[in-house]
Formats: C-alpha cells, sequence, structure tokens
C-alpha cells in the first residue's frame, strides 16, 4: 500500500520524483484559457508565471484526465512536474469539488507508477479537501500484480507509487490527521476488495473467502461466525445449498459483527457473493463467462466495508452477511423447474439457474431481518438489465423505504460514487406469480432490475428498513482506468457503505 504523509514542507526544497500539481479548464467569463490551480503557486512563481502558457505550449487543456510532464523549473529538487487536469474551473468564491480532487489525485498517482515518492500540490483549502486527495492517490496508485514474476506487471516493470506527501497539510491539527487517517482505512480496505475480485475463482472459492473474513475478524476484532454446508441444511437454507449444489466447493455463509459500546443503532449489509457463475444449468453463452470471478464483488464490498468501520471505530453496531456459493453446471446442480425452500419458509420455483444472486441474498436478507436491524442494505452484481438502464458506470437503488432511497442516493454521490435511485412498479410483481411455488425467482423480462429488486424485497423483514444496490455495472472495469479507478474490479459500495454507517452513527440517517 502506497505512503501517505502530511507536509509542510516548501515545494522547491522537497525532494521527491516529481510534484503533482492542478490545471483547470479557465471559466470564459474570466480568463477562458488553461488556468494553473491554487496549491501550485511556488511552481507557477519558478517559472515566472508563466507556466500555465508553457502548459498550453505542451498541448495542457485543463481537461479532467490529462496529464502533462514538464522538467521542474532551476532551484528545485523535484525532476519533474506533473500537471494533471481538474476539469472546469468553479465559480468565483468557491472551491473545486472532492471529486474532482479525488480524480486528479489518482490520475496523478497511476501516471508516476515506478516512482518512489511524489509531492502532490493540489488545491487544499480544508481537511475535507486532504481527505479527498488522500483517498484519491491511495485508490489510484492500486495495481493488482499478485500474479505476475516478480510481484509487477512485466510489461511494464514498474510497481505503483511508494509515498505521497501531500503539500499544505497540517500535520498537527486533528481535523486533518482524521480525515488522512480515515482515508487511509476505507482506501486500504476498498483496495482488498479489489484484491478479492480480481483474484481468479480457483484460488478464491467460499471457503477461501470465509478464511479471508476469519483472518481480518481476528486482526481487527470482529466477531466472525462461518455456517459451511452442513450447517446450512440444518438450517434449512435452501437458496444458498441450492446454487452451490453443483460445485464441489461448497458453500458458505459468513456473518461479521462490529458491536460499538456506544451504539444506539444497528445497519446490516448483505453481499452477493458468487465466486464464479456459470450461469448453472442456464449456461452463460460465450464471451459472458470470463469476467465471472467478479459476481461476488457485492460480498466483497460488505466485508471491506464492515473492516473499515471497525478500524474507524464508529459508533454503530453494524453486521455484514457474505452470501458465497460458486454456481456450476453439474450432476448435483439446482435445475430449471426445480423448487427451493428458503430459509424463510417460502418455496420458490427456479425458472432459471443464472438468476441464482438473488436466491443466495433471499437467505441471507432473512438471517439478517431476525436480528431486527434499523436498516438492511444488500449489495450485488445482480442483474444485466441494470447494466442496460444505467450503463457501466452508475448502480442502482431501489428500498422499500422512498425517504431512505433519497439517503443512500446522497450518500451514495457524496463519496462520489454515481448511482440513480430506481422504483418498484407493483405491476412488475405479478409475472413472478409461480403455480407450484409461492413465488419465481424470474418475471418479466423487461424490467428485469426491477423484477429482482422486488423479488429481494419479498425476504425483508417485516417493518424492516432496505434498500438494494445493484453494482453490475461499476463493480468491474473491463475498459481502460479512469480517474482513481482501474481496469478490473474497482471496489464499487464500499464508500457508500461506509458513510452510511458514519451517517447511522451520528443520528443523521433516518
Amino acid at each position: 500500500m502506497t505512503a501517505l504523509t502530511l507536509s509542510t514542507a516548501a515545494a522547491p526544497g522537497l525532494r521527491a520524483d516529481a510534484i503533482v500539481i492542478g490545471v483547470a479548464k479557465g471559466a470564459a467569463s474570466r480568463s477562458g484559457g488553461l488556468v494553473v490551480a491554487p496549491g501550485a503557486e511556488a511552481v507557477d512563481k519558478a517559472y515566472d508565471g508563466k507556466l500555465a502558457g508553457v502548459l498550453e505550449t505542451l498541448g495542457a487543456s485543463g481537461a479532467e484526465g490529462e496529464v502533462t510532464k514538464l522538467p521542474a523549473p532551476s532551484g528545485f529538487k523535484t525532476p519533474l512536474v506533473v500537471a494533471v487536469g481538474l476539469g472546469p474551473e468553479p465559480e468565483k468564491d468557491s472551491s473545486f469539488d472532492a471529486e474532482a480532487l479525488r480524480r486528479a489525485a489518482g490520475t496523478a498517482a497511476r501516471a508516476l507508477n515506478g516512482s518512489k515518492k511524489a509531492a502532490f500540490a493540489l488545491p487544499l483549502t480544508d481537511a475535507a479537501d486532504a481527505g479527498a486527495i488522500a483517498e484519491g492517490a491511495l485508490l489510484g496508485a492500486y495495481s493488482f500484480d499478485a500474479y505476475k514474476e516478480n510481484g509487477k506487471d512485466p510489461k511494464k516493470g514498474k510497481a505503483p507509487l511508494a509515498e505521497v506527501a501531500l503539500l499544505g497539510g497540517k500535520p498537527r491539527d486533528r481535523a486533518y490527521k482524521a480525515a488522512v487517517e480515515r482515508a487511509l482505512a476505507v482506501s486500504e480496505e476498498l483496495n482488498r476488495a479489489r484484491d478479492l475480485i480480481n483474484t481468479p475463482p480457483n484460488d478464491l472459492y467460499p471457503e477461501a473467502f470465509a478464511a479471508v473474513a476469519q483472518a481480518a475478524g481476528k486482526e481487527h476484532g470482529i466477531k466472525v461466525q462461518v455456517l459451511d454446508d452442513k450447517a446450512l441444511v440444518k438450517g434449512g437454507y435452501g437458496g444458498i445449498l441450492g446454487v452451490g449444489g453443483g460445485s464441489e466447493a461448497k458453500p458458505r455463509l459468513v456473518k461479521l459483527s462490529y458491536t460499538s459500546s456506544k451504539a444506539k443503532k444497528h445497519l446490516a449489509l448483505v453481499g452477493k457473493g458468487i465466486t464464479y457463475d456459470s450461469g448453472g444449468i442456464s449456461l452463460k453463452p460465450a464471451g459472458h463467462n470470463e469476467t465471472m470471478k467478479c459476481d461476488m464483488s457485492g460480498a466483497a464490498a460488505v466485508f471491506a466495508a464492515v473492516v473499515a468501520v471497525a478500524r474507524l471505530g464508529l459508533e454503530v453496531n453494524v453486521t455484514g452477511w457474505l452470501a458465497l456459493a460458486e454456481n456450476m453446471p453439474s450432476g448435483s446442480a439446482v435445475r430449471p423447474g426445480d423448487v427451493l425452500r428458503m430459509y424463510s419458509g417460502k418455496t420458490v420455483e427456479v425458472l432459471n439457474t443464472d438468476a441464482e444472486g438473488r436466491l443466495v441474498l433471499a437467505d441471507a436478507l432473512w438471517a439478517a431481518s431476525e436480528e431486527k436491524p434499523d436498516a438492511i442494505v444488500d449489495v450485488a452484481t445482480l442483474t444485466g438489465a441494470m447494466m442496460l438502464a444505467l450503463g457501466s458506470r452508475t448502480y442502482g437503488i431501489m428500498a422499500n423505504d422512498d425517504a431512505f432511497r433519497t439517503a443512500v442516493h446522497e450518500a451514495a454521490e457524496e463519496v462520489g460514487e454515481p448511482a440513480w435511485p430506481m422504483p418498484l412498479p407493483e405491476h412488475l410483481r405479478k409475472g413472478m406469480e409461480s403455480p407450484t411455488a409461492d413465488i419465481a425467482n424470474m418475471g418479466e423480462r423487461m424490467g428485469g432490475g426491477l423484477v429482482a429488486g422486488l423479488f429481494l424485497r419479498e425476504f425483508v423483514g417485516e417493518g424492516i428498513t432496505w434498500a438494494h444496490l445493484d453494482i453490475a455495472g461499476p463493480a468491474f472495469n473491463e475498459g481502460g482506468p479512469f480517474g482513481y479507478t482501474p481496469k478490473g474490479g474497482t471496489g464499487t459500495a464500499v464508500r457508500t457503505l461506509v458513510r452510511l454507517a458514519e451517517l447511522t452513527a451520528s443520528g443523521d440517517l433516518g
């Protein structure tokens, strides 16, 4: 993990491999051209106030994600200046928003792979800015090279940026220290979620994932309970058992419990953990299997969020439920037409074995409901329909309470995770009626993401506030990296869940 420090050092005298500054597209009402962002005053002065012109000559425009490198000015102990685009300049008397700072820091950190130390002189006006820059840099420096020779990409031959110094930070200020410590805890756990998502399914199967959770529990004072396949049979967890029945890697239900002596509220988090999804008997078509190691991204997000909450010592009780199974076709696999008796006692006719996530979540949701938490949030790479609706960078939010759905959406937007509130139209429930069982696991094709949400709602205890996050789109980035988002597992929803826990602890979430 990249090291992080707050620094009061002057830019010219700091020894580092590079100094990172921000540039922006000037507002048309003012300069209209390239603008050097606050924080880079010392660098601009060393260029006799002509840094913007030099950068424009090199083709810089200030656009988000743009990186321009140039030799450091005379007198600096750093050999390189890295100018990163922040996008449009903010209106007069306002500052760059947190997400612009995160993305710029992430872009710069990724551009500095192979460097030992970089000084970040981005706009920093308060502790919140420090936290955003720290988070962006730590997430942007992420690299998954565990399966590469010598632990680094042989094509690039570069390890991630080793150290980040935030210039303008206040090392002795409590607010600044707290912001950076929060960024460190959240980023480290989010990156751990990325590692889990990126790990090949031959190495990350339900039992292996459960072992990771147990080790983290011992390290961070989290109580971990693992129900193996025998315990699941004894408990009647028909959904998890049905999905995992076709694999030699047996399913698990993992419960992580973080408790605070000062807690007044209890938040339950439930994650879909299909460590590999072949589609089962309803086999996925060619071209749709290659990335299905990511189908446990919801469980990874829940796991990481609970550990981050424990590290932050939040005054809230948080329980995480990881519904872990591998969905494989075999002689023991669940078949289309089978009826499963779920943990709740309700029966489900399985019409499509590739609609398996809702089956494991149903059991975990009911188990979570038995404890009567104040709210339940589930996270899942649940439907391709949600990707068709919202694309690859935005996740959908459904809930049984409009105010809670709004609160979750606001929390997601606050931390920089694009999300959108979605409805649960009652007329779609009729499509899941079954002549054989209480409900079918499939309904109308159109609005399939909403149908899945309606199915899950059936397994939430009466009177419990609940939200469902369908992260199928942004959970795994098959394109090129951008901002602080890498190629591969992204760790989507970790930051939203942590923020929800913070809001619950402070009493600001209903």
